[in-house]
């Protein structure tokens, strides 16, 4: 039974909103009073596994272990108890599969949505004919990306996980769905819509888990959690030796929904990107759902008071990612922030182009067996000169998603931008040039915590609507496009022969 918020005596007294902003390569928590301003904020990386090439984990006690310590470094930050929390919010890294045990012990390590290890079923899927029917239920394309094939390998992999599961002895979720059961002592097995339609197991067009589906990949409906809506008590804190019990988990949001809804882009046409680990458009369609005809995505954007409205996305798999590499992989810089500085020490690529398919090509083009690939390198080629290529080839992936979104119909004015890499002003600029649009910055960067903590204010009765949230929104930059138009094509058409060769 859904509960009401309990806003009397002291809880009246808490006015501190706990957004948990749980990525693939941290976790992030932040505390923002009602006025949605930034208190504090912390993030704890933590280890990314990767057994075999193109294979990614984590570990379950290593997310915990990352939440735990960057919530306590938040409340010491802002001077604060958790007894000054109103209301929890959780964002989350999106088709990352786990499979647990009631209480929420994991069986498995997490299968992460980077991970690529099910293209032989998705490629068996394809074979058979079932991609049609796949895109038409579910908005999604048959891609190792998503939940379902990751949660197939686990059952083909393990029979007993399957059996288990039939018997309702094991449990499938997302990292929400794990992070909403531990952190409420077990007592809730949910997930909200947004989330949801990431799994190739949701109806669009039903809202709720698709029969079909379900039969297709093998999934028993038993292990499911149940659908919510993006803005309720789902759950209260309960067991938590960093967080006092009672304490409402009242928004929940895929992390790129949240920033879609952080950027107050709710009406058709409005689009956002956020860099982050990958680079991830997406663009509102209202309670329209189209589905693409150029290799982009259709999901739910969010589900408020029983009301489903729609995006379409287009994911690139690396963006913070080839930044990391530059940092771990070659030792071209020592910090992720340096990047712009090395790219500033020349005025171009020359001619070298970097396509960074780590793990295989997300949209439009939907190659898992694609690769990295650095070309056009000559003996005048510098390390300035990679870490430029690398930021003009998380901007051209971008441009390549933006264009497909125009094929289907639907024109781009402008594109506000966040994440970790937005306060990087000439990746700002390449994504403006390479548009042909302006890229607004916002004032507050935070976009996808900033979500997650609106619908969890929402859900116990801070925020009335979401055109509060509308209002408060300010840009701090906005990037013109500046590259003459015969440039811009020029480069395009490079960076697609690059593409190519991927």
């Amino acid at each position: 039974m859904r509960e009401k918020a309990n806003m009397v005596g002291d809880k009246m007294s808490r006015q501190l909103i706990l957004a948990i902003d749980q990525g693939t390569t941290g976790t992030t928590a932040l505390l923002l009073d009602s006025a949605l301003q930034v208190c504090a904020k912390a993030t704890v990386e933590f280890e990314q596994i990767f057994p075999k090439p193109g294979w990614v984990e984590h570990r379950a006690e290593d997310i915990w272990r990352s939440l735990r310590e960057a919530v306590l470094k938040c409340l010491e930050t802002a001077k604060a108890s958790s007894c000054d929390i109103a209301s929890i919010g959780i964002t989350n890294q999106r088709e990352t599969t786990g499979l647990f045990t009631p209480d929420g012990e994991l069986v498995h390590n997490f299968i992460v949505w980077q991970c690529r290890r099910s293209a032989s079923i998705c490629e068996k899927l394809k074979g058979d004919g079932h991609e049609d029917l796949v895109r038409k239920k579910t908005g999604l394309v048959l891609d190792p990306y998503f939940s379902a094939t990751k949660l197939m390998w686990l059952f083909q992999k393990h029979p007993e996980f399957a059996k288990q599961a039939k018997d309702g002895k094991l449990f499938f979720g997302t990292i929400d769905t794990w992070l909403v059961k531990r952190m409420s002592g077990s007592r809730a097995h949910v997930t909200d819509a947004t989330n949801a339609s990431r799994t190739l197991l949701f109806d669009l067009e039903k809202g709720s888990w698709s029969e079909s589906m379900l039969e297709l990949f093998g999934i028993p409906a038993a292990c499911l959690p149940e659908v919510r809506t993006s803005s309720e008590i789902y759950a209260r804190t309960k067991g938590l030796d960093f967080l006092e019990d009672g304490i409402p988990i009242a928004g929940i949001a895929g992390d790129q929904q949240a920033a879609l809804l952080g950027q107050a882009c709710l009406n058709q046409g409005e689009a956002k990107v956020t860099f982050g680990t990958g680079a991830f458009v997406l663009m509102h369609t209202g309670g329209e759902r189209i589905f693409s005809q150029h290799g982009l995505l259709s999901s739910v954007a969010l589900s408020l008071r029983g009301r489903l409205t729609y995006c379409l996305e287009g994911s690139a798999f690396a963006a913070g990612a080839a930044v990391q590499w530059l940092r771990d992989g070659l030792n071209l810089i020592t910090s992720a922030d340096e990047v712009e500085a090395l790219a500033l020490q020349v005025p171009n690529c020359g001619e070298a182009y970097f396509v960074p398919a780590f793990s295989g090509l997300g949209a439009p083009y939907w190659r898992p067996d694609a690769r990295a690939v650095l070309c056009g390198v000559s003996r005048g080629t510098t390390k300035a000169h990679v870490a430029r290529a690398t930021l003009e080839g998380i901007a051209f992936q971008n441009a390549d998603i933006i264009e497909a979104m125009q094929k289907d119909g639907v024109t781009l004015k402008q594109l506000k931008v966040d994440g970790g890499a937005a306060k990087n002003s000439l990746l700002l600029q390449m994504q403006a040039d390479f548009l042909n649009v302006p890229c607004l910055r916002p004032a507050n960067v935070e976009a996808t915590a900033l979500g997650a903590a609106f619908l969890a204010g929402l859900g116990v009765g801070l925020f009335a609507s979401v055109q509060e949230l509308v209002a408060a929104w300010q840009p701090d930059h906005a990037f013109q496009p500046q590259l003459l138009a015969k440039d811009r094509e020029d480069r395009i058409a490079k960076w697609r022969n690059a593409v190519a060769k991927a």
